[in-house]
């Protein structure tokens, strides 16, 4: 055998090894068959908190999240956090579930709805909840969570305030000098070293920025109402930072989607909390205004997603139900109906087929929204070219051809839905007051407020 003839069989061997090594490390990039999900809801955090949204509020851990993922744009939940959370865990429109407001949480039962847990624990995944668990009747254990940590209220768990908190089922007192946020981010570490050899679902709802606007471990002796208020974001933030250094540390980052999102727009007006990029936005919480549904929602699944990617695609709460499955591999419930549009092929890297609106809804008012204009349960139109700083109405005398066309696809979004056929007309208040159309409605922090044209 001559040299030449020894060098070209060692270059073959080498192409045949480099082939390999591309294959290799191409499946090593390949999309996790059972990814483990952790769902991080704040508490109140609109786009006005969050830098990378346009904030004024530096989040470097949050924003690093968006920096090395994908972020949506435009993410649509409920006004207020017991309608959002609801949607988000049933993946039902709540005039489906009766759950409008935040005084209406009789009106789910375990064993009417089927929760995220539920289809995810059969599908092989071990499942908490870690956080604040309001406006919803029973507990995370009777809707399918297997451990689970959480508090009353939201907010109360700093020295003067309430100091209980339950644990899998008991009721535990907080140590003196004990920052509830810690607490849980003890247990859920903990929860994920425990099961970090099979798939886990962790529901994070964070006690983050929910009143009373408290100091937090790092704020200063006699820091004021706005201070503390940055202290609130920065100190979400950290935790965050902390969950991310605990994946790595364990090795579980490129095995785990993160996603980040609030459970309505800011209940605070006051600093900078309302604006994005230096300019006011419309509307806040308990409002049906932009403010009041915009919120945050960022994805990171490191190897598996793009980086840095900004995605206009709507979004609502009702997709989170379907699209954790769908990642899951988990099958869903029979014989009901769920309003949810997977957005998960966005989160492999892929175009997806986004939804053409998305729905919100609080008490006895909604609206249809779609990119450009949106329409309420009174048939008023309004162009939403400027959101989400602007939100103009359009008098039927004044609309060009584009606009009636953009009429007729949300009537008809709305005609399909029929949301006034739902359980609307059965939300009650504790004083039981009627609204405008005769039917008893919510309080009135819980109504709309009348704004450009609303």
């Amino acid at each position: 055998m001559n040299n030449i003839t020894i060098l070209s069989r060692l270059f073959a061997v080498a192409c045949v090894f480099g082939v390999i090594g591309c294959v290799t490390h191409a499946a090593s990039k390949s999309v996790v068959s059972k990814p483990n999900i952790i769902l991080i809801l704040s508490d109140d955090v609109g786009l006005g908190d969050i830098g990378c949204c346009g904030g004024s509020f530096k989040t470097p851990h949050i924003d690093s999240l968006a920096q090395s993922g994908v972020r949506f744009s435009q993410c649509y939940s409920a006004p207020l956090c017991g309608p959002s959370r609801c949607e988000l865990l049933t993946g039902r429109y709540p005039f489906r579930t009766g759950l409008l407001n935040n005084h209406s949480n009789q009106a789910i039962q375990p064993g009417k709805e089927t929760m995220i847990p539920n289809v995810m624990k059969a599908a092989g995944y071990v499942t908490a909840s870690v956080g604040k668990w309001g406006q919803m009747s029973f507990g995370p254990g009777e809707w399918g969570f297997d451990e689970y940590l959480v508090f009353p209220g939201s907010g109360r768990y700093w020295r003067d305030q309430t100091k209980t908190y339950r644990v899998n089922g008991e009721t535990k007192n907080l140590p003196e000098g004990t920052y509830l946020p810690d607490l849980m981010h003890t247990f859920l570490t903990d929860f994920i070293t425990r099961h970090k050899d099979q798939p886990f679902f962790v529901y994070y709802p964070m006690s983050s920025i929910h009143g009373p606007i408290v100091r937090t471990p790092d704020s200063r002796p006699g820091a004021g109402k706005d201070q503390l208020y940055a202290d609130n974001i920065a100190y979400m933030d950290k935790l965050v930072g902390k969950l991310m250094d605990e994946l790595d540390r364990q090795h579980l980052r490129e095995k785990t989607l993160v996603l980040f999102s609030g459970d309505n727009g800011t209940a605070h007006f006051g600093a900078d909390t309302a604006k994005v990029d230096g300019r006011r936005i419309s509307g806040m919480k308990g409002t049906m205004l932009e403010g009041g549904s915009r919120v945050p929602l960022i994805a990171n699944w490191k190897g598996t997603m793009p980086e840095g990617r900004v995605l206009k695609d709507l979004v609502d709460f009702s997709d989170f139900f379907v699209s954790v499955a769908e990642l899951g591999g988990a099958k869903l419930p029979e014989g009901v109906t769920l309003d949810g549009h997977s957005f998960a092929p966005q989160l492999r890297g892929e175009t997806g087929t986004p939804r053409d609106w998305a729905y919100s809804q609080l008490g006895p008012k909604w609206y249809v929204r779609e990119q450009g204009f949106k329409l309420t349960q009174s048939g008023e139109l309004f162009d939403m070219a400027n959101a989400p700083f602007e939100e103009k109405p359009v008098p039927p005398e004044a609309e060009s051809a584009d606009v009636k066309a953009a009429r007729v696809r949300l009537q008809a979004a709305l005609d399909k839905l029929s949301p006034g056929t739902g359980k609307t007309a059965a939300v009650d208040d504790k004083k039981g007051k009627k609204g405008k159309n005769g039917k008893k409605g919510g309080k009135a922090k819980d109504r709309p407020n009348k704004r450009k044209g609303q």
